[in-house]
């Protein structure tokens, strides 16, 4: 059963996988030896800091690792070194980041007063943060365009396993500085990059240059579809508050709840740097069977994920929310299950953008999320009540989202490439050799 299933899901899914569930451990442990160990305003200022940095991260430098990846696995069909493809991301990269950093010097005493509770050191803390994960995401998009995944996961479980051991030292000894847990978030992340950087160092070649313009185009979209899709997912509890300010219970019952039903879209995370490289050989070699079967097989697994999740969740949520998180009875079966439909379309959704993202078509990406929100927007307008409007708003922006993007996927298909240019097809499809 174990074998059958991980033969449906993209290769390098499992070493991603286990990466993932390491570093998931990790902010579970971060968080909590810091919240013991540190006073209340500390850990406040820490987990704004928390939040900030992974927001933006998910933001911007993971659109960064998904471009690179692309890149590197289409050039590779081609036999042409990623070392272009390493230079242009890098570069990218660090000029994101380096607008982030001047934002964040120019706005350093608002942030230290309002943010981290009269602590200046923060924010160089920060910015550290940031720039940890631009050098990550970076390296992390070589190795999953080169499909090495094994180095991937490695570089994940690194930085998870280093995260644990140094706050479990600051913990052991009595540290009680916020910036000491906040800096774990600098140097667990370099030093993992710093140790599985040997394959990214190899692919440091002459090439064929990568065109600034598409590459802009594309990351430029791509971005704007990341920080869109993040709106649909998270808004909700945000609407709460927007909606009845005074609704403190729902709100916070929704984030629990949240937790809960999102399980399925963490396990997502580990297919999904193994699915986009994947789908963009079989796209760039015109191996259209390949690509469909890829894709196929992929929406099977998330849809198995999200219908258990979701039956589990109507089933349970209501009890398990009060049982693990202490929270008031305000919301029942139905509301879970309403929860459980839009994760399995959001499931949907991002498994049919990587298929949009491997025909290099960013644009119908970026539209899709765009009138995803817009049917957001609307499905939260009526009169009902709050919870019920969020969690419409959640749904209807999914569902839509993924139905835009099956439409502009069956529109328009790639014609294959002229037999002179066709490539041998790698492992990581269908059509190669395991």
């Amino acid at each position: 059963m174990t074998r059958r299933l991980l033969r449906l899901v993209p290769p390098g899914t499992l070493p991603v996988g286990i990466g993932l569930a390491v570093v998931g451990l990790a902010s579970y442990v971060h968080l909590a030896l810091a919240g013991h160990n540190l006073a209340a305003a500390d850990y406040s200022s820490l987990s704004v800091l928390w939040s900030v940095v992974f927001t933006l991260g998910i933001g911007v430098f993971f659109p960064v690792e998904q471009e690179v990846a692309r890149l590197v696995a289409a050039r590779r069909t081609r036999r042409l070194p990623p070392g272009p493809v390493l230079a242009r991301g890098a570069a990218i990269a660090a000029v994101v980041l380096g607008l982030l950093l001047l934002l964040t010097i120019g706005t350093a005493d608002i942030l230290t007063e309002r943010l981290f509770d009269g602590d200046p050191a923060m924010v160089p803390a920060l910015g550290g943060a940031l720039a940890a994960l631009a050098v990550a995401h970076t390296t992390r998009g070589v190795l999953s365009g080169l499909r090495r995944f094994g180095w991937y996961g490695t570089q994940l479980g690194l930085d998870g396993g280093l995260r644990i051991g140094l706050v479990a030292a600051l913990a052991v000894t009595g540290v009680d500085s916020p910036v000491a847990y906040a800096l774990v978030l600098v140097v667990a992340p370099l030093t993992a990059v710093a140790l599985t950087a040997a394959p990214v160092v190899r692919t440091i070649s002459r090439g064929p240059t990568v065109p600034w313009r598409p590459l802009l185009r594309g990351l430029t979209l791509l971005t704007v579809s990341s920080l869109l899709a993040q709106v649909v997912v998270n808004v909700g509890v945000i609407n709460v508050r927007l909606l009845d300010p005074t609704d403190v219970a729902t709100a916070g019952a929704l984030l629990s709840a949240l937790v809960l039903v999102r399980i399925p879209l963490f396990v997502f995370g580990s297919m999904q740097a193994a699915l986009l490289p994947g789908l963009s050989t079989a796209a760039a070699t015109g191996d259209e069977p390949a690509f469909r079967a890829l894709l196929h097989r992929s929406l099977a697994v998330v849809t198995a994920l999200g219908a258990l999740g979701g039956i589990l969740a109507a089933l349970f949520g209501p009890w398990l929310v009060r049982a693990l998180f202490d929270t008031p009875d305000v919301l029942g079966h139905g509301d879970f299950a309403w929860l459980s439909v839009a994760t399995l379309a959001y499931l949907w959704a991002m498994v049919l953008g990587q298929a949009l993202l491997a025909r290099d078509r960013h644009h119908a990406q970026a539209l899709a999320w765009t009138v995803g929100v817009a049917a957001l927007v609307v499905a939260t307008l009526p009169p009902l009540p709050v919870a019920l409007r969020v969690e419409l708003g959640y749904t209807v922006g999914s569902v839509v989202a993924a139905a835009v993007m099956v439409t502009l996927l069956r529109r328009h298909r790639r014609p294959p490439p002229a037999p002179t240019v066709a490539a041998p097809i790698p492992a990581t499809t269908s059509g190669g050799t395991p």
